[in-house]
């Protein structure tokens, strides 16, 4: 059997292979609220074989959200749409997942296909928050500067956040705290320039994250496993790097976190980042065997036999794939098909499977 198609156990889940659909926003939601763009982008992935389907980045407040267009988790009525996509993904034999966020000092900003600019308030913008009131870039929205009172008051938003999607059925969720958003901008030293206890000292700048991931697993069911998103490195000297992302991932193992979902950048916009095939995987090799901690590949995964070499090597427990499953929503299903494995189809789908394939 090829190495990315045997199971993984994650607390009292098993997946029965290690390709992961990427957390991907869509900027499609009205008011927080999923909808038929949703049902078909998530469910057709799980259609695909995926072995687990992520939302995007939804947002635990509404000033949480990246853009007015993101998806939310904030508001109760927002459970039932999400968990008539988490039957249809459980109705393929996938696991669901969603990803809790916060947008941080990038929220209240326009649709990438529209420029990513600030909102203005007129058309539906906010001021956004972070740990201070440094903006983004001169383009982005300049936010407010959150008090300790905002900061209890997001962490108590994870945790309801995180109640709403057990609620919805989902398996798992992650926590993301990478790409510049709200949790990465506390660990950076590049934004987190604050003097009380949650600046200055790595001890101070990684007490949010800790809090946010003890709220989530507070009411997140013991058997049920928690990952988390972060920046591997910020791409810039002085800034958050793979050491200290080994250390935050130590951290979050004995709080209860499952696995390391491993990205990088986001946090300021002038780097440059050495663009290839897998050019992220070296983190997720690094943090697994350092930190003890199971972890996930991302990044420029285009190929079944790159895929199944990353988890042949241990260099990631699975893979996490966004664009390709773009292109190819069916990827796990031709991937197995490369590697000479097969897995389940759907019956509707039997006539275009290989000969031997098994139905779902």
């Amino acid at each position: 059997m090829p190495h990315l198609f045997e199971p993984i156990r994650l607390r009292n889940l098993t997946l029965p292979h290690r390709i992961i659909v990427s957390p991907m926003c869509q900027y499609s939601s009205v008011d927080g609220f999923s909808n038929d763009w949703h049902f078909v982008h998530l469910g057709s992935r799980a259609v695909g074989g995926a072995a687990l389907v992520f939302t995007e980045a939804t947002g635990v407040t509404p000033e949480g959200r990246i853009s007015p267009h993101d998806l939310g988790i904030w508001d109760e009525h927002h459970i039932a749409g999400l968990a008539r996509i988490v039957r249809f993904i459980h109705g393929q034999k996938s696991a669901a997942g969603m990803q809790l966020a916060h947008a941080g000092r990038k929220g209240s900003t326009t649709r990438p296909w529209e420029g990513s600019v600030a909102v203005p308030r007129e058309q539906g913008g906010w001021q956004p928050i972070a740990p201070t009131n440094a903006p983004f870039s001169p383009t982005y929205p300049v936010p407010c500067a959150m008090s300790l009172a905002d900061v209890r008051r997001v962490v108590a938003a994870f945790r309801a956040a995180a109640l709403r999607a057990l609620n919805a059925g989902f398996d798992v969720v992650e926590i993301h705290a990478a790409h510049g958003y709200l949790i990465h901008e506390f660990l950076s030293p590049l934004v987190n320039t604050r003097t009380d206890e949650y600046g200055g000292s790595f001890d101070n700048r990684v007490r949010f994250a800790l809090e946010v991931v003890d709220a989530v697993r507070s009411v997140w069911p013991d058997g049920q496993p928690l990952f988390m998103r972060i920046s591997s490195t910020d791409w810039k000297e002085g800034g958050w790097d793979i050491e200290q992302s080994v250390e935050l991932a130590r951290r979050v193992r004995t709080h209860g976190v499952d696995l390391i979902d491993c990205s990088s950048g986001g946090t300021v916009p002038d780097v440059t980042i050495p663009l290839g095939p897998g050019y992220q995987v070296p983190f997720a090799e690094r943090i697994r065997k350092d930190a003890g901690i199971p972890t996930g590949a991302v990044g420029l995964i285009t190929k079944a036999s790159q895929a199944d070499e990353i988890v042949r090597g241990g260099r990631a427990d699975c893979v996490i794939l966004a664009r390709e499953l773009l292109r190819d929503p069916y990827f796990p299903l031709r991937a197995a098909d490369e590697l000479g494995h097969r897995i389940p189809w759907p019956v509707q789908y039997l006539r275009a499977a290989p000969r031997d394939a098994p139905a779902r």
